[in-house]
């Protein structure tokens, strides 16, 4: 145990998802890992699972290698794929070709780094979050990626054991709390809209009461799903202001497409946060939001 845990310091870092916004939290984790800084622990919700994991596997620039290369490309995301499987991500592509034969992701350093990694799914029978810790980083941990990423309308329901899931965004969208709950004092909040955003009503709730009627927890779930952001935005803003948290943003709005085709435009999103955590590396250093990765943590 080290000793960050003895003393009930654990830094931790809470990953936000926005499906192609995630570029943003892409450029800022490469810039952490340049910088040689790493946490005791992280937790992802959708492409801030799926994109954030590579802090832990030490890749820098694979999230923005493999997006950029292949968002062109209708094995990746289509609708093509939609009609044909019900995953607009196509999942055998995305979750096995992919990262286990193309841009190989580096399972080995993954189970290796001691950094807690967490993703969120939500239960479509209750409508509540679940927390998987990952392991090894094999197939059993990339199937709850997958289910963290699923999109509702726009994926198949993953099962996992006696779970039903889809996009943990859902149910915890930014999952401070979680982390909190878990022994994490001390956060680093990486976000995919500006401060001044705040979420509205959902104007496909109609589609997904057709959709998802047999399962009216997560109807219900996804029908408040505003007010439980913005109230979550709220809490974030007080721990950031008490010094328990450290919020990275955009700027600005973002405005990039959920399947985006210009790798242009996912640059440009990379760039933004590259930029803004360059800006703001300094101060996290100095306040104590982060750990510099060694050989002894390794």
């Amino acid at each position: 145990m080290s000793s960050s845990e003895t003393n009930g310091n654990k830094i931790g870092l809470v990953m936000e998802g926005g499906s192609m916004r995630g570029m943003f939290t892409c450029g800022v984790i490469d810039v952490f890992m340049e910088h040689g800084l790493t946490f005791d622990g992280g937790v992802g919700v959708s492409a801030g699972a799926t994109f954030g994991a590579n802090i832990k596997s030490h890749q820098i620039g694979r999230a923005r290698r493999y997006n950029k290369q292949f968002c062109q490309d209708p094995r990746y995301a289509s609708f093509h794929s939609l009609l044909l499987t019900g995953d607009l991500f196509n999942v055998d592509f995305c979750y096995r070709e992919l990262p286990f034969e193309i841009d190989i992701w580096d399972s080995e350093t993954f189970a290796a780094d001691p950094m807690e990694f967490f993703v969120v799914a939500s239960d479509v029978e209750t409508g509540k979050p679940v927390y998987y810790r990952c392991g090894k980083g094999g197939p059993p941990d990339i199937l709850w990626f997958r289910a963290s990423a699923s999109m509702p309308l726009l994926s198949r329901i993953v099962e996992i054991g006696d779970r039903r899931l889809l996009d943990g965004g859902i149910a915890d969208s930014i999952p401070l709390r979680f982390m909190e709950r878990t022994g994490y004092a001390r956060n680093v909040v990486i976000l995919t809209q500006p401060r001044k955003y705040r979420k509205k009503k959902n104007a496909l709730m109609p589609l997904v009461r057709l959709e998802y009627g047999r399962y009216p927890n997560f109807v219900r779930s996804m029908a408040n799903r505003h007010l439980r952001y913005n109230e979550t935005l709220k809490y974030i803003e007080a721990q950031e202001n008490a010094g328990a948290a450290f919020v990275i943003r955009p700027p600005e709005s973002l405005h990039i497409g959920r399947m985006e085709r210009d790798p242009d435009e996912l640059e440009r999103v990379y760039q933004i946060g590259r930029s803004t955590a360059e800006a703001c590396i300094d101060e996290m250093i100095a306040k104590g939001f982060c750990r510099r990765y060694t050989a002894s943590t390794a």
